[in-house]
């Protein structure tokens, strides 16, 4: 397999992956139609870090992390390392010295759809990772592989400097030029939500502020007492 490194391609704004960085995966995910998350295979191993960033993508082969050496270079302050192979793969492609050599470079995170090792390690020194296993099996550096290329992760096609958030929620994807554009949606939502979190603390019911009672009625779901349902009888 041959492949190409591409160096200094285009990047979302920092001002924008900061202003994305200020909410969760779920809230982004919504904010863009419910679009751009990863599936819920890919899973931190740690709790409580959310990390926002710009795409460093890396196209491997499985069990073969040549291309993460290769993409370390090209990797700066506020990146993201994205990785995925070229067919199913949980080999333990990522680990603590890789991990090393990135936090030195500034990188904020990695998200691999594959194998991750060393988590106890990673945890320790703060180095945030989402991945799709957790493994110690090795990998050998044989085979040729891309970096900084579009590489899709379930089903999610993800562009080098586009914007990458990942929390406890999962992660996901903003296309580059659209960083600002969600920043301010996310804005709106949170607006929203926070009028109706203080709704429902002063007592209102969902079904009332979203005007459920009447989709209940549409869908034919009726209300019973205990008594009635136990005897049998039906509406």
């Amino acid at each position: 397999m041959s492949g190409v490194v591409v160096t200094n391609p285009p990047k979302a704004d920092a001002g924008d992956v900061e202003a994305l960085a200020g909410y969760g995966v779920a809230t982004l995910g919504e904010a863009m139609g419910r679009t751009g998350l990863l599936g819920p295979g890919i899973r931190p191993v740690q709790q409580g870090v959310r990390v926002a960033g710009t795409a460093v993508t890396v196209l491997s082969w499985p069990g073969d992390n040549l291309m993460i050496h290769a993409a370390v270079e090209q990797c700066g302050e506020g990146d993201v390392l994205v990785v995925t192979t070229t067919s199913p793969s949980t080999d333990g492609l990522f680990g603590e010295l890789f991990a090393t050599a990135l936090k030195r470079r500034g990188v904020r995170g990695v998200v691999i759809n594959a194998g991750i090792r060393d988590t106890r390690e990673l945890r320790e020194m703060g180095f945030a990772a989402w991945s799709r296993a957790v493994s110690a099996q090795g990998t050998v550096k044989a085979t040729g592989g891309s970096v900084n290329v579009p590489i899709a992760v379930d089903g999610r096609v993800i562009r080098p400097g586009d914007v990458i958030v990942a929390d406890d929620d999962g992660v996901v994807v903003v296309p580059r030029e659209r960083a600002g554009q969600v920043a301010a949606a996310c804005e709106a939502r949170e607006k929203k939500e926070a009028a109706t979190r203080a709704a429902f603390v002063a007592g209102q019911l969902g079904l009332d502020r979203y005007g459920l009672r009447d989709k209940l009625r549409e869908l034919g779901v009726t209300y019973q007492s205990y008594e009635a349902y136990s005897a049998g009888e039906r509406p």
